[in-house]
């Protein structure tokens, strides 16, 4: 039986532009089953989840939840809780970690502080190797599961103590796929041997763009813009660019592009339909997902 993940690498559909949008991450580790919408399906209290949708919305902070790669047992009371918030903007991302007994006391974080990239001293920094976070819910998409658990097993076989798996990031047609904090990278189609790549890259400062979806910092038509100028100036170094501004509205934007030399690009960025029609999601109908294409490129200086 076809996927949508098989339907979308036939069809060669373009990853730039693709990634979930979010300047902070909050990820909050919890074992067990997850649902479809796992902050109110799954063993994290319901009430908890749903009232930390609520306070994140609008504020920049996207909450999921994670657990790590393995068989996951039924599991509903562990003893504590790991927790990482992730800011991901150019020139100021940081991961901040801490362990918590009860995932509630996570309602008295200031969301939009946190959103803003300000942490204020918040819980310990975290000095460990870049993140690897791999969706794997097959209740949102079977293609995670059947892709992404055996990538993220993977990796944690190969002695990836920074794997992760994660409930939802959305674009389940790229599975597997992944983001690397702290900058907020996000793969798909990814490869065990890909991700170690970009890993070690995200070690050095740097990014790998091979299959990257954008930088979840930006919305997407700044995500094309800003892979676009690495593509054409072979910019690696993580923090060099910076999506300054973003004039228009869909289906076309024109994104500005800035390096930290002070050079500055013009980056014309069109909304596409995806042709032929394809699933978005497996069990849905066929659809023409949006894409952004590059329509042109213009040194400012």
């Amino acid at each position: 039986m076809s996927t949508c993940a098989t339907a979308s690498r036939l069809l060669t559909e373009p990853l730039a532009g693709t990634a979930a949008t979010a300047r902070t991450w909050l990820l909050i580790e919890q074992p067990g089953p997850w649902g479809s919408d796992a902050l109110t399906s799954s063993h994290l209290d319901p009430a908890v989840g749903r009232a930390l949708e609520r306070a994140a919305a609008g504020t920049g902070v996207r909450v999921a939840l994670i657990r790590r790669p393995g068989r996951h047992a039924d599991c509903h009371g562990p003893s504590a809780q790991q927790v990482f918030v992730a800011h991901t903007a150019p020139g100021r991302s940081w991961i901040r970690t801490t362990v918590l007994p009860d995932p509630a006391a996570l309602l008295e974080l200031d969301l939009a502080a946190l959103g803003a990239g300000e942490h204020a001293g918040l819980w310990e920094e975290y000095d460990g190797d870049p993140l690897a976070v791999v969706c794997t819910n097959g209740k949102r998409d079977r293609c995670c599961a059947l892709l992404g658990r055996p990538l993220a097993a993977e990796l944690a076989a190969a002695g990836g103590n920074e794997v992760w798996e994660v409930t939802h990031i959305g674009g389940h047609r790229f599975a597997p796929t992944l983001f690397v904090l702290p900058y907020g990278y996000t793969y798909g189609r990814a490869t065990a041997q890909a991700v170690k790549e970009a890993l070690e890259a995200a070690r050095d400062g740097r990014v790998a763009t091979a299959n990257c979806r954008g930088r979840s910092a930006w919305e997407r038509p700044g995500q094309a813009a800003e892979l676009a100028v690495r593509a054409l100036t072979g910019e690696e170094g993580a923090d060099a660019l910076d999506v300054t501004a973003t004039e228009g509205a869909a289906p076309r934007w024109t994104v500005t592009v800035s390096h930290t030399d002070g050079r500055a690009w013009r980056v014309e960025v069109g909304q596409g339909a995806a042709e032929p029609p394809r699933p978005e999601t497996c069990g849905m109908a066929l659809g023409t997902p949006s894409r952004m294409d590059v329509s042109a490129i213009t040194a400012l200086s």
